[in-house]
């Protein structure tokens, strides 16, 4: 298996790509695949670890980002709802945030520092449920 992430516009890491390609499932027989990962214990009233989604779409048999998303809850108790914090889109070329929409080569710093906490909480403290889809 293998996920295109070089000459990306964003600096998507090896270490990123390798731990993705460990819990992808070897015999996918869809074109895309969604991946969740979800902290059972997020709550708008308590907060926690942030949902994400990450999509991959199989083009020429390789693998390629279509967008990386990270929710959170806005609002609280029943009128809390959970909306895109961080939206990378990788196919559309745009970064989409709560303030706006920008292009995606914007958001390099803030991919960086999202990518790096993300591991961080999935690898080594180990706060995410993970979901593979087709």
């Amino acid at each position: 298996m293998h996920i295109q992430y070089e000459g990306l516009a964003l600096p998507v890491s090896k270490v990123l790509v390798d731990a993705l390609i460990n819990i992808i499932p070897q015999n996918v027989n869809d074109d895309a695949i969604t991946i969740n990962f979800r902290d059972a214990t997020y709550s708008s009233e308590s907060g926690g670890f942030h949902p994400v989604e990450i999509r991959l779409e199989l083009q020429d048999n390789k693998w390629h980002f279509c967008y990386i998303t990270d929710f959170v809850y806005l609002g609280s108790g029943s009128h809390a709802e959970l909306a895109k914090e961080l939206d990378f889109d990788f196919q559309a070329g745009v970064f989409k945030n709560l303030f706006g929409i920008f292009p995606i080569e914007q958001s390099t710093d803030m991919y960086q520092i999202w990518e790096s906490n993300f591991l961080y909480y999935w690898q080594t403290m180990h706060v995410y449920k993970i979901n593979v889809s087709s």
